[in-house]
């Protein structure tokens, strides 16, 4: 478990190592992650509950009423449910994203596997997920679970970072290394 600890810092990954132990001696890893990524999912299609969530504006008492209205709608309960509820009454949803990213680190590393982090700049459908978690598979050697993360200003392509290592494909990053090459020819 200590080597696993040390693949998450800061109150993200307090959380995320409390709530991994506890889905560990439940035997509910898997379900825990689903339920997770559900609430990670509906937060990334809903401004307004990004808003909730991100927003200090917001008392804990009118984020956990938000939070707990989409987790019924959403059937997200036990742990998961629990967890999210945590961190809306502590004050601390707006990292929720980070707790989850941590929760999924912690998970990979207990199986063996390599987490990648994949930015794009529009969300990537399931079919491209699943292409580019076997082409990393090909490349790092083993199982490898993919975090995603939208960010438009990317404006095209992928950012993607496996352990130490990242390849930028994004077409911000070409635009710019042409602009840097046309100020050197001219």
């Amino acid at each position: 478990m200590a080597a696993t600890r040390s693949t998450v810092e800061g109150m993200p990954g307090r959380y995320a190592t409390a709530l991994f132990e506890l889905a560990l001696s439940e035997g509910s890893l898997d379900t825990v992650g689903s339920d997770l990524d559900r609430f990670a999912a509906l937060v990334a299609e809903s401004p307004d509950l990004a808003r909730v969530v991100r927003s200090p504006v917001f008392t804990p008492e009118e984020q956990s009423r938000a939070v707990a209205a989409v987790l019924g709608a959403a059937n997200i309960t036990g742990l998961a449910a629990n967890f999210i509820s945590l961190a809306a009454r502590n004050r601390r949803l707006f990292a929720i994203g980070d707790m989850i990213s941590a929760y999924r680190k912690l998970v990979a590393a207990h199986r063996g596997e390599e987490t990648a982090q994949v930015t794009s700049a529009e969300p990537l459908s399931e079919d491209q997920v699943n292409r580019i978690k076997q082409a990393l598979k090909a490349s790092v050697g083993r199982d490898v679970q993919i975090d995603t993360k939208v960010e438009p200003g990317i404006l095209g392509g992928l950012i993607v970072k496996v352990g130490s290592r990242m390849i930028d494909g994004s077409l911000r990053t070409k635009l710019q290394n042409l602009r840097i090459a046309m100020k050197e020819v001219g």
